[in-house]
């Protein structure tokens, strides 16, 4: 009976993943909807956190380094409770691609994406708008949350792109590394570690940022269109860090001989 504290090789954390992935791509369209829907409102968890703690202790640098500790908790309830989150799935299917190269997993693969990226952003909408929308928040979180989405969207296009491509790569170690964990209260700890460190880079993320920018469209403080041009520049570096970063580079390491 092998040792569960057994340290796992990087073959074996491969092939979880593929089985993860293969069971990812079964799951029906309904199903996934439901899961992003429940994700992308979850994720709003990462701004709201910060948020709330920046409208109580301030706004230096020391202090948005502290609201910053809180980040990762969208993340933690969404990859630890298992809803489906896009960028999670540039580890997950891409790697049933290239283990098993058959046109109707990339099919799939894209149906996955198309589904869960659609409901990721619509949960996103859905949480901003019970934030701005009613009297759920003090003025000053609100004021914070807004904020924050207006700062995202005021960085130059190129910046955006690479730190998406940081914060695509980041998130699917997250993917990869809680493969890896045997024990919950290790895929806690690396999520939480892996995911400060997106908040505190202030890295790109399609959906987590994506709350916190429809809270300043909502609000009448970012414009529509300047949300989408964001989300276009923001989730193509994210699959090409998740992809090329991560996915290729395990699949080439599991496979180089």
């Amino acid at each position: 009976m092998n040792d569960e504290s057994t340290r796992r090789t990087a073959e074996e954390i491969y092939g979880t993943a593929t089985e993860s992935g293969r069971k990812e791509l079964d799951r029906g369209s309904l199903a996934l909807a439901f899961s992003g829907l429940a994700a992308g409102i979850g994720m709003g968890l990462t701004g709201l956190s910060v948020g709330i703690v920046l409208a109580a202790i301030g706004e230096g640098e020391s202090q948005q380094l502290i609201a910053r500790l809180l980040y990762p908790l969208g993340f933690i309830v969404v990859i630890i409770g298992r809803a489906q989150l896009f960028t999670e799935n540039t580890l997950y299917p891409v790697a049933v691609c290239l283990q098993e190269r058959r046109w109707a997993n990339v099919r799939e693969t894209l149906r996955l994406w198309a589904v869960v990226f659609a409901t990721n952003v619509l949960g996103a909408l859905v949480f901003a708008a019970i934030m701005i929308k009613t009297h759920a928040l003090r003025p000053s979180i609100m004021d914070q949350l807004i904020r924050l989405g207006k700062e995202a969207v005021e960085q130059p296009a190129s910046h955006l792109f690479w730190a998406g491509v940081v914060g695509g790569w980041l998130i699917a170690l997250v993917a990869w590394v809680v493969t890896a964990s045997h024990y919950t209260s290790g895929q806690l700890a690396m999520t939480w570690l892996l995911t400060f460190v997106v908040g505190a880079g202030r890295f790109a993320h399609c959906i987590a940022g994506s709350g916190e920018i429809l809270s300043g469209v909502i609000g009448g403080q970012v414009a529509g269109s300047t949300y989408l041009w964001w989300l276009a520049i923001v989730t193509s570096g994210n699959i090409l860090g998740g992809v090329l970063i991560v996915t290729v580079l395990n699949f080439g390491q599991v496979h180089a001989d």
